[in-house]
């Protein structure tokens, strides 16, 4: 293997996430926002012509209200009990991970319940959804917008869009929700332009991690996967891979008592397969 490549990617890599590139040549730079281009929607229009309303009465979900227990007990779940999850609870969830609270300005910007770099939010969520009471199995979009899932249709083969997607982690096929993240690329770069991209991946731990917290107060788990291959998963949501990428993911589904006894059979399972 080329030793020489592979710590010019290491530098590409390091380079990235420290903001500082080679900008020689770049000294007067200006964002699309800056010439004073037109902004880019705030979200993605629906794609289809009906969606359900989700239901927000939140009050009656049994949700933890000690935050401190809610963080000592966070962890990564990845055994799930295939038993149903409630419609109630995933639009708790989704509400959390990336609900509008209000629309600032002339459109100009959302205020969401995670925080984003200068407001862009330039994620959408995508939903592969098994065993919630009141919706079919298949695949789904968000509408921050007016809270509402629209369906785009279920697959013959669901599970193994699912496993191929995940890089084939068999064990997220069980979860009752993936909810799927794509980044609307230009929805940061009109604003950022050329230094956009490393604090679009810092916006996407913050909806991960609501996620997580979320789930966990309503007795939920899940699991944040950066190991998606976009090849599989940008076709299902009928995504260019181009202007707009599946890029992160995260199983969610209702999970056994018992955290410990399955923390051991995952990390057994690792070091069998050298993982």
């Amino acid at each position: 293997m080329d030793e020489k490549l592979i710590q010019e990617r290491i530098r590409q890599g390091r380079a990235f996430i420290s903001g500082f590139g080679d900008d020689t040549g770049l000294e007067n730079y200006q964002s699309d926002q800056d010439l004073k281009k037109p902004q880019p929607p705030l979200t993605k229009a629906p794609m289809t012509d009906q969606a359900l309303e989700l239901p927000n009465d939140f009050e009656k979900l049994s949700i933890d209200g000690d935050f401190l227990h809610i963080i000592n007990t966070r962890r990564s779940r990845r055994s799930y009990t295939e038993a149903p999850m409630s419609l109630l609870q995933l639009s708790y969830l989704l509400w959390c991970s990336q609900g509008v609270k209000s629309v600032r300005g002339r459109a100009y910007a959302t205020l969401r319940t995670v925080p984003s770099g200068g407001a862009r939010h330039p994620f959408e969520t995508y939903l592969a959804i098994q065993n919630v009471t009141g919706l079919q199995d298949g695949l789904y979009h968000y509408l921050p917008m007016k809270h509402r899932l629209e369906f785009l249709g279920c697959p013959d083969d669901l599970r193994g869009i699912i496993s191929r997607s995940l890089c084939e982690q068999d064990w997220a096929v069980k979860a009752n929700v993936v909810f799927f993240y794509s980044c609307v690329f230009y929805r940061g770069e009109w604003r950022y332009g050329i230094w956009a991209h490393g604090p679009m991946l810092m916006d996407s731990g913050h909806v991960t991690e609501n996620l997580y917290l979320a789930a966990t107060s309503i007795g939920l788990g899940g699991c944040a996967i950066a190991a998606v291959d976009p090849e599989a998963a940008n076709p299902a949501f009928s995504l260019d891979g181009k202007e707009e990428c599946i890029f992160y993911a995260m199983p969610v589904g209702t999970v056994p008592e018992d955290p410990q006894g399955e923390e051991e059979t995952f990390y057994a399972f690792v070091r069998e397969q050298n993982l």
